[in-house]
């Protein structure tokens, strides 16, 4: 599927997950072979198919993309409430998780705007200790084009709900 024709319904799932977990996993590929999944809390997801997230804590990742820029984030819902509805009905009544697929570009500088973006999200804990340690400089981001998206199916429970989540961009 084309993030393009779904971001609607990509950005809906994604605050469910970030909501949720706080963060999400963004798989590379290391130079010999293997994934390598860390989890990312500053992926801001912008116009469709285009997202940015802040490149302060990822060493690996910095390695990975030298000789391939290819990612996949991982979105899931891990909301208590979310999946003792889903397990009670037999079913989820929205997607459970997503993967986007996409390629990274080089790093940059943030914009005033990214920059008040991040702050806005992180803005209840700004008096923490740990805000001041780890989220005060955020300032190096990268942009993410994606050009896939595919659901997560977790057997009967998800029978539907991806068509459901096709149909709401039909009628938006």
């Amino acid at each position: 599927m084309d993030p393009i024709d779904y971001w609607p319904q990509i950005r809906r799932v994604c605050n469910h997950a970030l909501g949720s977990s706080l963060h999400y996993s963004m798989a590379t590929i290391n130079a010999d072979g293997p994934p390598h999944v860390t989890p990312i809390g500053s992926l801001l997801l912008r116009e469709p198919g285009h997202a940015i997230y802040f490149e302060k804590f990822t060493r690996h990742m910095l390695e990975n993309l030298r000789h391939n820029n290819k990612i996949c984030v991982l979105a899931v819902n891990s909301g208590l409430w979310f999946w003792l509805k889903s397990l009670f009905r037999g079913r989820f009544a929205t997607p459970p998780a997503l993967r986007l697929h996409g390629t990274v570009g080089a790093p940059r500088k943030a914009t005033s705007e990214e920059i008040a973006l991040w702050q806005r999200r992180v803005r209840r804990l700004r008096r923490t200790k740990g805000h001041a340690l780890i989220w005060r400089d955020m300032c190096d981001v990268r942009d993410i084009h994606f050009t896939k998206v595919e659901g997560v199916h977790i057997g009967p429970m998800t029978r539907g709900v991806w068509s459901e989540f096709s149909k709401a961009v039909a009628t938006s």
